[in-house]
């Protein structure tokens, strides 16, 4: 077992554990540490805490130091630096022509790199690009360019529920979406109702996906034949998942049909899990296909 303490360098950012060393620290405390980009400032937000080495993924390095009231004031003007730095890039992007939308702009702690956050359809030659911002700014400049389920993290926004984004605002870490999970929520596979602000899958999608995996084992297909708990064979026409009710299409004595709704206690059937297939297009699939986002890698994270 190895103490550690978990630090995030944005508000909505991966969690990366360092030693705290003989420090007593706390949630809510701010440290300073040495990451790939240099000396930080990070935010606790977890304590200190023992966890199996085994389950770390990279070696823990120590903190320099608890941060003080110096430090906290450098954070801060290197805030307001990071806008003038922001709206200097824009500047430069529109001088040099290039086709890409600037993001973000952030200054390392210890000043000694200013890191520029972009979108791009493909690939743009920013050579001439960084020679006139390291002339300007005198330091170190990286340019990197983003996703845009990156750059939805960033920005942030309001979903179709009428809540902040989940990547904004509480996700620390990009998950895999797939058309699969709409299918098993029976959702319409409409990309304008399934792909949020980013233009990719919802994440939600994800959030739900197992508690639908599991209502869906209890319920039958549709078109499958089941019995009532009082003798009548029906098909199964419709399912209302999280409500666990069956439809049944049930054929009356004078040949007519009837649409009769049971709760799934109700019913006698093997349960299987549901498949939902539909036929769709080539053109459609391609379209669904371009929702997908199976990676959970971030150009954000790479501290």
């Amino acid at each position: 077992m190895k103490e550690v303490i978990g630090v995030r360098f944005r508000r909505n950012g991966k969690i990366y554990y360092f030693s705290p060393l003989n420090y007593v620290i706390e949630a809510g405390q701010h440290v300073i540490v040495e990451t790939a980009r240099g000396v930080e400032y990070g935010n606790v937000v977890l304590g200190t805490r023992e966890i199996d080495e085994t389950k770390l993924s990279a070696q823990i390095k120590p903190i320099l130091r608890v941060a003080n009231e110096k430090d906290a004031q450098i954070y801060e003007e290197n805030r307001e630096k990071s806008k003038k730095a922001y709206d200097i890039c824009l500047e430069k992007i529109k001088d040099h022509g290039l086709a890409m939308k600037l993001i973000d702009a952030e200054y390392t702690f210890d000043n000694n790199k200013v890191l520029f956050y972009f979108t791009a359809d493909g690939r743009v030659d920013f050579r001439e690009l960084v020679k006139d911002l390291a002339s300007v700014f005198r330091t170190r400049i990286e340019l990197r360019q983003i996703g845009v389920r990156d750059e939805t993290k960033i920005v942030g926004g309001i979903g179709i529920c009428g809540r902040e984004l989940c990547c904004h605002k509480h996700l620390s870490e990009f998950i895999p979406v797939s058309i699969k999970m709409a299918k098993e929520q029976n959702l319409s596979l409409n990309p304008t109702k399934i792909s949020g602000v980013c233009g990719r899958l919802m994440c939600c999608l994800k959030h739900e996906q197992e508690t639908y995996e599991y209502l869906n084992d209890k319920l039958p297909n549709v078109g499958d034949t089941v019995k009532t708990l009082d003798g009548v064979t029906g098909e199964v026409y419709s399912l209302n998942i999280l409500r666990q009710k069956v439809k049944l299409l049930v054929t009356q004595e004078d040949d007519t049909k009837e649409i009769q709704e049971y709760k799934i206690e109700e019913l006698k059937f093997k349960p299987r899990k549901r498949k939902r297939e539909e036929k769709l297009s080539a053109k459609e699939m391609k379209e669904l296909a371009a929702l997908e986002d199976k990676g959970n890698s971030s150009k954000l994270d790479d501290e």
